[in-house]
């Protein structure tokens, strides 16, 4: 690879300066946007809309759980009483490998579709956006779709209903589906794969047990933070991602501990569609890239791998994003006026892993093997470098030290992420570890830039 070749310094200054060029251009990319039906019954108020448009007949995409669960009856019944005619194809399983999407694109043919309605969580939706561009591209084998735009015909009209409060996939202009062959992922980007219209119903978020509730939020904080420290930030995907962590940190607990609590799920399903937003405009970093790599070779649940890893990339790229942090402590309410950058940062630093803690988010991932980190390390660092905008990049040697701190211990308890040293970072720090911050001087706050 020839990046390899090129010495660290040379090679993170120019990903940077292409990067920061790329950005450029991406934010004046025009991105749909889906209309939104937002509170407890907007999956059937959304029903009775899509029955109007005249569909000939619709394909639920979902899983078998939520089917059993009876989380579709609003909907569904919406469109039976508008004469609209559907098929459900509920085998959906998390991470939906190829294989599977093979089925739910012979499933849409067989029962002569032409409509999709994504009804679960990011598995369900991610499956029915790769379904809708290939079943517009029939020529086209599965793998050739992934990366940009390499649907040549648009997508077939999508819908969507989340269960889940996380991925946002509902406003998003990617699907990362799994490709069993290579334990990868596989990551389809197009800006026509955004759905039509979406309702964000808290009914149907109650049932979810608190592990899930813990995962998925935090998979929604980091798409906010993700996007916010980047290089590719707008004023609109500042003031998406703002919002989030604002509502995340003060919902997230109440949704946790209390799941019946419709505000708190109603806000946190706000919290993850402002956070998709956020990132479809910025997109992510390194946390993304690591947990891509977890969830291609062990199946981790995404917002669990990104929960895990979302501390310890903070903590390497915390010189380069000391201001940006600060702003998050405020919005997130863990630092106030008083404090100076390097404090209120550290203080958000803090949040998230006390976050973690609270939610019984585990601090180290029971799959990984030591003899897997080099390949780990080499895809993330190539999907990063390649695709996101990240404040600061890592070398190969970095990416391992990072990865190999949630190994899982052999014989004592998992220990806490450390926190940062007392000082910030130097330029040459390399390891990324959180380390403990000594008294700070209080000053003038310095703003983000």
């Amino acid at each position: 690879m020839i990046l390899d070749l090129i010495p660290d310094s040379a090679r993170t200054a120019g990903l940077g300066a292409l990067m920061k060029g790329v950005g450029k251009v991406t934010r004046f990319l025009p991105i749909p946007q889906p209309t939104l039906m937002v509170g407890p019954g907007s999956s059937g108020r959304l029903g009775q809309a899509i029955a109007g448009f005249g569909h000939r007949k619709i394909l639920i995409v979902t899983d078998a759980i939520i089917s059993k669960l009876g989380l579709l009856k609003d909907m569904t019944d919406a469109l039976t009483a508008g004469g609209a005619q559907f098929v459900v194809f509920d085998e959906i399983t998390p991470d939906a490998p190829i294989p599977l999407i093979e089925r739910g694109i012979a499933f849409y043919r067989e029962h002569d579709c032409d409509a999709i309605v994504a009804f679960g969580g990011g598995s369900s939706m991610d499956a029915s956006k790769v379904i809708a561009v290939a079943i517009a591209n029939p020529h086209k084998p599965l793998r050739s779709l992934a990366g940009y735009f390499k649907g040549f015909n648009n997508p077939v009209k999508i819908y969507a209903v989340p269960t889940t409060a996380g991925t946002g996939s509902e406003v998003t202009v990617a699907a990362v589906i799994s490709d069993p062959e290579k334990r990868a992922k596989m990551v389809v980007v197009d800006t026509r794969i955004v759905p039509k219209m979406a309702a964000l119903d808290p009914n149907l978020m109650t049932g979810l047990p608190p592990a899930i509730t813990a995962a998925t939020g935090i998979d929604a904080l980091t798409h906010a933070v993700e996007s916010y420290v980047g290089n590719w930030t707008t004023p609109y995907s500042d003031g998406m991602a703002l919002s989030a962590v604002g509502l995340i940190f003060e919902n997230l607990p109440k949704a946790y501990h209390h799941g019946k609590d419709l505000v708190a799920r109603e806000k946190m399903a706000l919290a993850s569609t402002y956070a998709g937003l956020a990132f479809t405009r910025a997109n992510v970093g390194y946390v993304h890239a690591i947990a891509h790599q977890f969830g291609g070779r062990y199946h981790t649940p995404h917002g669990l791998a990104n929960a895990i890893m979302l501390p310890h990339v903070l903590a390497f790229s915390m010189s380069a994003i000391t201001g940006r942090l600060a702003q998050l402590a405020l919005r997130a309410k863990v630092a106030d006026e008083s404090d100076d950058d390097d404090t209120a940062a550290q203080k958000f630093l803090d949040a998230v892993i006390a976050m973690n803690d609270a939610l019984g988010i585990p601090r180290h991932l029971a799959a990984l093997k030591e003899a897997d980190i080099p390949l780990l390390a080499k895809a993330a660092c190539l999907e990063a470098e390649t695709g996101y905008p990240v404040p600061r990049y890592m070398s190969r040697s970095e990416c391992e030290a990072i990865i190999r701190r949630v190994l899982p211990p052999a014989d004592e308890p998992a220990a806490k992420p450390a926190r940062k040293a007392a000082t910030k970072p130097a330029a040459s720090q390399t390891d990324g570890q959180p380390a403990t911050p000594a008294a700070r001087q209080r000053a003038p706050r310095k703003k983000a830039a």
